[in-house]
Formats: structure tokens, C-alpha cells, sequence
């Protein structure tokens, strides 16, 4: 099948939005795994806190579709494909009691991508004047920026 070309500023928007939402779909997947790998308790409660806010970040997404008056679907996400792939390498190469370090190391890996995949999508959003699509789209940035300094504070905090 051929990849679709983007002509447009509205095609790679709309092209972005889909990738994030697949993103949203990879990360609550891996929280999953990586909450059923760790051992500590509040490792365990800070994946299951986000994967809270994951679902609530897919919510705000498929409401920007809406908004933005876009079909909502997703798109590959090789990058987040990739971190879900580093992640299993690393878990799995980690003898256990540095598995919970691994788990959140690689949590924050996939954090700083999300960030970066939001502050990219406000850019257009913001452009075009879409006030209430950006402030969904802050509101999800925002929530990752806070659970990336949770999992580094978390991750200071075993690691020595």
C-alpha cells in the first residue's frame, strides 16, 4: 500500500493528530506491562495513575478531531513502536531487582517523546487560531511534563 503524501499544513496536522492518538493506544499498553513487571507498590500506583490520565488524554484527542471537524483514526507510530520494543529489551535483559529502575527508565523515555509529539501538535493548532482544541492539547502536554517529573523524581529516588 502507499504512504499517503502530505501536501498540505492540514494533511500533516491531521496526519500528527493520528500518530498521537496511536501513541496515546502504545503507552497505555505498555503501562500495563510495565506495571505488571515492577515490584514496588508506588511504581505500580504511579503506571496505574497514568494510565488514568492516558485514557483522559485520548478523550481530549478524539474531542480535537471533533473540533477540528477531522476523521478520527490513527496512524503508525513506528517511534513509540520502538520504545515499546527498547523497553522489552530492557526489561528483560534487567535482573530483577533492577527491573522496577528499568521499568521507570524506560517510562521516561516515552514521556519526553509524548512531550514532544504535544508541543509539536500546539504549534498548528495555536496557528490556526483553534483556542479550544490547544487547550486540550496543553492539558495533555501539561500531564505529561507532571508524570515525567513524577517518574524522575521516582527514579532518583531508588537508583541511589
Amino acid at each position: 500500500m502507499p504512504k499517503q503524501t502530505l501536501d498540505t499544513p492540514e494533511q500533516l496536522l491531521h496526519f500528527q493528530l493520528r500518530t498521537a492518538l496511536t501513541m496515546e493506544h502504545d503507552s497505555l499498553a505498555a503501562l500495563g506491562e510495565l506495571g505488571a513487571a515492577v515490584k514496588g507498590a508506588e511504581i505500580k500506583k504511579l503506571f496505574r495513575h497514568h494510565a488514568d490520565e492516558t485514557r483522559e488524554q485520548i478523550a481530549n484527542l478524539q474531542r480535537v478531531f471533533e473540533l477540528l471537524e477531522l476523521r478520527e483514526s490513527t496512524a503508525p507510530s513506528p517511534s513509540t513502536k520502538g520504545i515499546g520494543k527498547q523497553a522489552a529489551s530492557l526489561l528483560e535483559r534487567s535482573a530483577p531487582k533492577l527491573r522496577d529502575q528499568a521499568a521507570l527508565a524506560s517510562a521516561l523515555g516515552n514521556e519526553h517523546y509524548e512531550i514532544s509529539a504535544y508541543q509539536a501538535l500546539l504549534v498548528p493548532v495555536r496557528a490556526m487560531g483553534a483556542v479550544d482544541a490547544g487547550r486540550l492539547l496543553q492539558a495533555n502536554l501539561e500531564q505529561e511534563e507532571h508524570t515525567s517529573e513524577e517518574i524522575r523524581t521516582t527514579l532518583q529516588s531508588i537508583a541511589g
